[in-house]
Parts: C-alpha cells; sequence; structure tokens
C-alpha cells in the first residue's frame, strides 16, 4: 500500500500538514501559490486551484444557481436567523458545484471554496454604486448579519470549513467608484473606531472568518493592500486574526500605476506581501521571485502567506480522501432546488419594507381590472442586483401579480416608460410610452407602478453601464421621465401603489406625497415577483426595516469624497429624512409595555439585560422588528444623536403578547476619545425599545411604539 504524502494525511494537524508540503515545494512554485490562478503541482498530484469565487446572495457568476434577495435587501429583513439559513444554502450549492466542477475537471474562475463575501463597507453616502452589496448604514446592524452570514458559509463542523468567507473591503470604502484606484479615504481615529473597523472585528473574533479582502484605496495615507497599520496592527496584534488576506483585483499594481507609492511591479509586489497580504488577486505577484532576487523581501515573507493560503486549502479537506470530508457528499441536487426556492421567497418577504399605506393595501384579488405598470414590471435583470448567478426560473412583479389575481380579474401591463431618457423609442425610453399607459389606467380599478433604478444604474465601476459616475449616482431621484410617468397615473384618480425597486435609498417624494401606498423591494431575487405579489394582496404582513436612510436630496448630504462621519447616516444627520433608518409599516399594530433593564445602575464592562413586552394589538398575524437604541444625555465627546444596539425579528399571532429578551453589551456604553480610544465615563443613558428609531420622523410616519428606560452607569 502506498503510504501518501504527509500533507494528506488528515490524522496530522493542520500545521504539521502544512509544513510538509511547504518543504517538498520549490520558492517558484510557493510563489505560484500565492496569486489567484495558483497553478497546478502536477508531481503532487495537486490541481490547478482559482481563488476567486462570490456568492453575495446566491453563488455567483457560476451558472444555475438560487439567486436570494440582493444583500441589502436581506439587510431590511433584521433577521440574523434567517440570514445564516440563506447563508448555509449558499454554502451548500457552492460545495455541491465545486465538487460537481471538479470532477469533470473544470478548475476555472467561481468553481472554488474560497468565496470573496461578503461586503460589510458602511454606506456612508447613498450615492455609492455599491451599497446594494451590503448590510446598510449602521455598523451594529451590518455586525450581526455578517457575522450570521459568514458563520452560515463556513459551516459548523470541527474539523473543515465548508467555504471560506472573505469579507470586504477592509476597511474604509465605499466610493466614489470612479477614483477608488487613487483616492486616500481619509478618517479620524474616532471615526475609525466608533463606525469602520467595529463589524470587521465582529466577523474576524466572533465568526472567524478565515479571509479578509483589503480595499483598492489608500486609508489615512497607507495603501489599504499594504497597510501596517489596518492588516498588522489592527487585524492580526489587536483582534488576533490568523487566517489569510487577499488584495482586491488589481489593487496591488495600483500601488505603482495610480497611487504613485511605488515604482515598479517588483517593489509594489514587496510591499504588499511584506505587510500582510498573503494572496494577490492580478498578476503582481508573479514579480515576487525578481523582488527576492533584489532584496526586497526574504524567503521567510513568501513562506509566511504561502502557511495561511494552505491552511485554508487544508482546512477545506482539499488534500482528504472525500469520505473524510463532511462537506464532500452534498448532492448537486440541492443547487437550484425546490427548498431554497421556497426559502428565496420567504427571504424575499420579508425584506419588503411598506414605506406608506391610506388603506388601498392590501388589495383584493377580485378588484376587477388591475394595471401593472413602469420599467421595473417586467424586468428581469432588476430582479438580481450585481454579483448574481443565473436562476433556473425567476418571477418578475407582473408575472407575481398575474398567477396572485382571482379569475376573472383583468391584469394591464405597459413598461410605461425606461429608466433612463435616451431617445430610443422602440425601446420606450422616453414619454412616448405614457399615452399607452394611461389608456389602460383609464380602464383599470387600481394602479401598481413599479418604478426604481437598475443595476445599470447603479452598481461597481465599469457594471453599471447607465451610470452617470462609474456605477455612482449624481441624484436621489427616480431616473428618467418616471416622476412623469407617475404624476399622469396619478391624475388619472385611481389608486395608485407605487413599488419601488432598487439597491439603495431613492428620494421618491412624488410617490410618498401623492400615491395611495409605497413599498420599497430591493432587487428581490428570483421570487421577488411572488413575494411583492403576496404583500400587495395580503397573503404577508410586511414587516421590513429600512437599513438606510433615505434622503430627500444630495443637497442634504456632504462632499461624496469626505469619510468625516459628521451628518452622515441616522446617527449623526441633523436634518429630517424622507424615511428614516429602520422605518417599516405593517397591516397589523404592536404595543410596547413593561420595559425592565438589570441592572438599572451598571458598573463599566457590565452588560444590560432587557426585557419587553410586545402585544400584536391588530387583526392580523405578523413579525414585529424589536430595535433598541442607546442614546448618551452626558457625554464629554461627541456622540451618535442615539445607536442601534440590539434588535430581534419575531412573530407574533393577532391579540398575542411576547415576551422579548435582549442583552446590551457594555461596549456599546462606551466613549470614543480623539484618538480612538473607548472608555466609559459616569452618566444617565436612555435606553428605548420599539418598532423604529425614537424619533419624530419615526411618529410622522405612523410608527410611534415605544418605550424608554433610564441607565445609570457609574464610575
Amino acid at each position: 500500500m502506498t503510504v501518501p504524502h504527509p500533507f494528506r494525511n488528515p490524522d496530522l494537524s493542520v500545521a504539521e500538514r502544512v509544513e510538509d508540503l511547504r518543504r517538498r515545494l520549490t520558492t517558484e512554485e510557493r510563489i505560484g501559490q500565492l496569486q489567484h490562478e495558483s497553478p497546478a503541482i502536477e508531481r503532487l498530484g495537486i490541481p490547478a486551484y482559482n481563488w476567486w469565487n462570490e456568492c453575495l446572495h446566491g453563488v455567483g457568476r457560476a451558472g444555475i444557481a438560487t439567486v436570494f434577495p440582493q444583500a441589502i435587501g436581506l439587510a431590511a429583513t433584521f433577521d440574523t436567523g434567517l440570514l445564516h439559513d440563506v447563508a448555509t444554502a449558499i454554502g451548500d450549492e457552492a460545495r455541491a458545484k465545486h465538487h460537481e466542477a471538479a470532477r469533470r475537471g473544470d478548475r476555472d474562475y467561481y468553481k472554488g471554496l474560497t468565496y470573496w463575501t461578503p461586503n460589510i463597507n458602511i454606506v456612508r453616502d447613498p450615492r455609492w454604486g455599491r451599497g446594494q452589496e451590503t448590510y446598510g448604514e449602521d455598523p451594529w446592524l451590518t455586525a450581526r448579519m455578517g457575522v450570521a452570514f459568514v458563520r452560515g458559509i463556513q459551516g459548523s463542523d470541527p474539523r473543515h470549513l465548508k467555504l471560506v468567507a472573505t469579507p470586504k473591503h477592509f476597511a474604509v470604502h465605499s466610493g466614489p467608484e470612479a477614483l477608488r484606484h487613487e483616492f486616500d479615504a481619509i478618517a479620524t481615529a474616532r471615526d475609525m473606531a466608533e463606525t469602520y473597523l467595529p463589524h470587521f472585528r465582529a466577523v474576524v473574533q466572533e465568526a472567524r472568518a478565515e479571509g479578509v479582502m483589503a480595499a483598492y484605496n489608500r486609508t489615512n495615507g497607507e495603501p489599504c493592500c499594504a497597510s501596517p497599520t489596518l492588516l498588522q496592527r489592527t487585524l492580526r496584534e489587536e483582534w488576533g486574526f490568523a487566517g489569510h488576506v487577499v488584495s482586491d483585483c488589481g489593487g496591488v499594481e495600483d500601488f505603482h500605476q495610480h497611487h504613485g507609492i511605488t515604482e515598479t511591479p517588483e517593489e509594489s509586489a514587496a510591499l504588499a506581501l511584506r505587510n500582510g497580504c498573503d494572496l494577490c488577486c492580478g498578476c503582481v505577484y508573479g514579480h515576487l521571485g525578481a523582488a527576492l532576487e533584489q532584496g526586497l523581501i526574504a524567503v521567510e515573507d513568501i513562506d509566511r502567506a504561502f502557511a495561511r493560503m494552505m491552511t485554508a486549502r487544508t482546512k477545506l479537506g482539499m488534500f482528504d480522501p472525500p469520505e473524510r470530508v463532511r462537506w464532500a457528499s452534498i448532492p448537486f441536487e440541492v443547487v437550484d432546488c425546490e427548498e431554497h426556492r421556497a426559502l428565496a421567497r420567504r427571504s424575499a418577504e420579508a425584506s419588503i419594507v411598506l414605506l406608506k399605506n391610506d388603506g388601498t393595501l392590501p388589495l383584493a384579488r377580485d378588484v376587477g381590472a388591475i394595471l401593472v405598470v413602469g420599467p421595473n414590471a417586467d424586468s428581469r435583470d432588476v430582479m438580481f442586483g450585481n454579483y448574481s448567478g443565473t436562476p433556473s426560473r425567476s418571477v418578475t412583479p407582473l408575472e407575481g401579480i398575474r398567477a396572485a389575481v382571482a379569475p376573472g380579474t383583468k391584469v394591464w401591463y405597459a413598461p410605461g416608460c425606461a429608466h433612463t431618457a435616451e431617445n430610443k423609442p422602440w425601446l420606450g425610453a422616453n414619454d412616448r410610452g405614457i399615452p399607452e399607459a394611461l389608456a389602460m389606467a383609464e380602464r383599470c380599478d387600481a394602479i401598481v407602478a413599479c418604478l426604481g433604478i437598475s443595476p445599470q444604474i447603479e452598481g461597481e465601476q465599469g457594471d453599471a453601464y447607465n451610470s452617470e459616475a462609474a456605477g455612482d449616482r449624481t441624484h436621489l431621484d427616480l431616473t428618467g421621465v418616471q416622476d412623469e410617468l407617475l404624476a399622469a397615473l396619478l391624475e388619472t384618480g385611481k389608486p395608485v401603489v407605487v413599488v419601488l425597486m432598487s439597491g439603495s435609498a431613492l428620494a421618491a417624494t412624488l410617490a410618498h406625497e401623492r400615491a395611495a401606498a409605497v413599498l420599497h423591494a430591493w432587487y428581490p431575487g428570483e421570487e421577488g415577483g411572488t413575494a411583492i405579489a403576496g404583500v400587495l394582496f395580503g397573503d404577508v404582513c410586511p414587516a421590513g426595516r429600512l437599513p438606510v436612510t433615505f434622503y430627500r436630496s444630495v443637497a442634504d448630504l456632504p462632499d461624496f469624497r469626505d469619510y468625516s462621519m459628521e451628518n452622515r447616516t441616522y446617527r449623526f444627520f441633523r436634518g429630517e429624512p424622507l424615511y428614516p433608518f429602520g422605518f417599516g409599516l405593517s397591516y397589523t399594530r404592536f404595543e410596547y409595555a413593561n420595559l425592565r433593564v438589570e441592572p438599572a445602575e451598571c458598573a463599566p464592562g457590565q452588560d444590560v439585560s432587557l426585557a419587553i413586552d410586545v402585544k400584536n394589538a391588530g387583526a392580523r398575524d405578523g413579525d414585529e422588528v424589536v430595535q433598541v437604541y442607546l442614546r448618551d444625555d452626558e457625554a464629554t465627546v461627541r456622540v451618535p444623536r442615539h445607536k442601534l444596539v440590539a434588535f430581534a425579528r419575531i412573530h407574533i399571532p393577532a391579540g398575542e403578547t411576547r415576551r422579548v429578551d435582549l442583552v446590551v453589551r457594555a461596549s456599546h456604553f462606551a466613549v470614543i476619545d480623539d484618538d480612538g480610544t473607548p472608555r466609559f465615563e459616569a452618566g444617565t443613558f436612555a435606553l428605548t425599545a420599539g418598532g423604529s428609531q425614537p424619533d419624530g420622523r419615526s411618529r410622522d410616519l405612523g410608527a410611534a411604539a415605544w418605550a424608554t428606560a433610564e441607565i445609570r452607569l457609574g464610575d
């Protein structure tokens, strides 16, 4: 019997196996394993491996896969358990697709097990085109959702990772897209500690993410892909991260091509490797051999990175007999299965946010005749957002409504206009489609206007071909002539329900002021149309909440390039938003009572337990998102107006009451000094539990159920 090399012996420790493999490879071979297209080592039977894979909201770019709502929509669920289920399903499909591809010798892009997901950057500005990929503007919501997602895709097996999660883009990165290869994001130490770092720390320390992707830009003068502050002092020394770091694609070559901090590829590669970037997405690490010859790096630098990368592959079971790897037995039949389709529908239903309702919703199925109109009514591209897979079938809003109405109900359809105002009449790109829509509207009893934007208008640099700013937006309004279409529909006097679809905030003021109802459905995934119809006709009681602030205008925002948090997000914004963070209405009504906190007077570093009774006082069963906000009333330094510190989504039957128990971590009571150091100071805090932020705008919009308690923090 042939005895396997020790690196293939699953009974040895990971470190022993990695060291055995290191000794068997030449320096050149080890360098090859530090590039995202790692070549095969045929003499050892190690196949080629491509590290680049995506699974933002389903296995991406790799053929057929279940497409869940875009990440921002998943954030709107405020449901960490649901997100964990979604991530688990994604991990199962990824494993099944990988093993089937490997069996057929397919080692190409998007067929591996190392996934460059999730994107947990903070949406400090709604103009950023990639905000759709994130969990919104709040560090605590982002942390909890990020932890749930990472745990879901990496799995819970003590021996093997299901997938490698790679949270990105570490750490201060949120546009502008056009400048991402060259700009320097200047952030104060307080903003770093308070806003830009906490969620990354959570996914590293709590969820034990195996990978981290560094950002393209510089942060406070240091390129993120070679930042000693971020990659060494913060990530490894302070947080104890033991995994690997990968550059964003082309990020290392930016050093000499755009940032101007090095002059040659060898210098760029050496700078990144020395400072903790282990894997290069791109070609620059092909110059590490020359950098070694020039004395810019040492063999130990190569070996350190090699060990981290091979540790990941070993933890994934790539060198183990398949029968010893639990995840290798996941059948290919899980891909695009009915169970995952049902989960996609449930996720989309949970993500929809009801922003306004004068009583028109839910609609009757036998309403008579309905007009479904707008550029998003029957568009499949708008269902998916970016970084998506390809579902075997999908349901648009039009298709969902047609399937949901009662027999005999007439469903009319007209696009009305396109997203842009280009003069392409064969696409209905300007107001030439409005007269036809009005002809149908006059013959209908209700109108569902599906408006918004699309992944062609917002997205990553180079992807959103209808963007005015390399993927970003220059305004928050509905694009093209959509407002003209909506105004004409409103003039008919028929009840108009507006369904907004986008990956970011919209200033749909006309809809807010005059429509009978408004709901936001994000980019809702393959079952989005079914979910939208479910809310419209009352099968689903909406409970989504906004994970971002909906501002009234870009005039309310600071300069896009300014990374200061002053006057940004609900925590620091001084104006009145159109719709606030955390807001969302329901078809039922909830009451809060008997808020109890323990202890009411606590010591620094002590967690606080909270209990609240929540009653469904309406006539429908429904979900409620309980949100807990903390306000520091006596801080001696700048602190947020208030901040989310706990939340839970719960289901409560009509007429029943549920007790909700939550914990507010001690760290939330700390203030952040100018140098970024957290400390506790004695004072009084207000702790508020309710279905929204405890502010006037939430009350004005109909979400006024809160209970408040006072807490005293001692010396």
